[in-house]
């Protein structure tokens, strides 16, 4: 049986760090774009009890974001798998964010799951005018939030299919 790591608490937001538990043949890739630590602590030890090898990236910002995923879109194989992209961001907000993604040809089906702490039906009208595949809730338990993420993780990375190129 494989152990869990432990994410440690010094990890800085804006890095890296591998979880255990692979189906796959390789590391699913996800991009967490979240500025507030909690959630991502919360997001992340979802991901890490969940069933795949993930090699997770954590942006606190969405200029942060958009770089990063412009150095990922010139090489196919390092693009993420998905991106769980938080609704209110500094720099760039996840609405620009998400704009930047959807109308670059390359990126543009990596699948985008906004989560919000709103509850504001114009924001998921937003998201969704600007081609978000999934929109959800932030749950304000912390069980719930770790089911919400491992929910997300089951659908999009091992239910649903995309094509691999646009």
């Amino acid at each position: 049986m494989v152990q869990p790591m432990m994410l440690p608490t010094s990890l800085a937001l804006g890095g890296e760090c591998r979880m255990p538990n692979s189906a796959l043949n390789r590391p699913v890739r996800i991009l967490l774009v979240e500025d507030y630590r909690d959630d991502a602590e919360l997001m992340a030890d979802a991901l890490r009890e969940g069933r795949l090898d993930v090699k997770l990236t954590i942006k606190t910002n969405g200029e942060d974001a958009v770089c990063y995923l412009r150095q990922q879109g010139i090489d196919a194989d390092l693009k993420p798998d998905l991106i769980l992209l938080d609704w209110r961001l500094p720099r760039l907000s996840g609405q620009e964010v998400l704009e930047e993604i959807k109308s670059d040809p390359g990126l543009r089906l990596i699948p985008v799951v906004v989560m919000t702490s709103s509850v504001d039906e114009q924001v998921f009208l937003d998201a969704y005018d600007r081609h978000a595949n999934c929109c959800v809730s932030k749950p304000e338990n912390q069980q719930e939030f770790a089911a919400a993420v491992r929910r997300i993780e089951d659908f999009w990375l091992r239910v649903s299919q995309r094509p691999t190129a646009p």
